[in-house]
């Protein structure tokens, strides 16, 4: 039995997790029929590896695709992207390996997406209120805050949360084009995609802002072990102000 390539193909980062890949979960989000995975192991020098390829033999919806050496997570989940565009998904987006973001969530947005058309982009938002339970800790939400206020002065558009692990992308000329170049942010990527898309190219326009939607997530919670270091966190904040000076050169 062979994967359905007209399902929607979710890429999942991975490097050194090893410890923290839930297989039972992923097994179950696959044989939801919903979806196709796409692991990228981005060079662990763990058994991450071993441990993609055994969840690979569980399901035909679980694929595999091992960069020789680590190139940090803006180039891996591009090249999880640009094999799910050349494998044919309509469809496709990138999931954080630790399930910070429940299976539950990224199916629920995954029907979002599938029943507008209008909408090219759906973004897991990270917004706590009434009813929903998104543990993180304050420190990470107002270092958050100031982030998403840096990214949307970057965009020139009001974004709440643009680092939620969680994004769908309607493969369209310009999100093609989007990918087609590394990233020149290593943390920051996010936003990044989110410029190029908003921009356009040459040779397809750039999306109206109007087709973005950001949902807000029922349930997400912080997962110990993340490889994101504090140097980390403020060269992401500095990436972010190159990638707004930068659009205002361009524009």
């Amino acid at each position: 039995m062979s994967a359905d390539h007209a399902l929607p193909t979710i890429v999942v980062p991975c490097f050194n997790e090893a410890r923290r890949l839930d297989e039972a979960r992923f097994v179950a989000l696959a044989e939801s029929g919903r979806l196709n995975l796409l692991f990228v192991d981005d060079g662990s020098t763990d058994p991450t590896c071993t441990t993609l390829l055994r969840l690979a033999g569980a399901s035909p919806a679980i694929s595999v695709c091992a960069l020789p050496h680590n190139q940090g997570k803006s180039e891996a989940v591009r090249t999880g992207l640009l094999e799910a565009v050349t494998q044919g998904a309509s469809i496709v987006g990138y999931y954080d390996a630790d399930l910070a973001t429940p299976p539950d969530e990224l199916l629920r947005l995954l029907t979002v997406i599938d029943t507008r058309p209008e909408i090219d982009a759906v973004f897991g938002s990270r917004v706590a209120k009434l009813g929903s339970i998104i543990e993180r800790t304050n420190l990470r939400h107002y270092v958050g805050r100031i982030y998403a206020t840096a990214a949307s002065w970057a965009l020139g558009v009001p974004v709440y949360d643009t680092q939620c692990g969680l994004k769908l992308f309607r493969v369209t000329p310009t999100f093609v084009d989007a990918i087609a170049e590394p990233f020149a942010s290593r943390w920051a990527f996010d936003v990044e995609l989110l410029g190029r898309l908003l921009t356009g190219t040459a040779n397809s326009p750039g999306v109206a802002v109007d087709a973005f939607l950001e949902v807000p997530l029922n349930s997400w919670k912080d997962v110990g072990g993340s490889h994101l270091r504090a140097s980390d966190g403020i060269a992401a904040l500095w990436q972010v102000v190159a990638i707004g000076l930068r659009r205002r050169k361009s524009s």
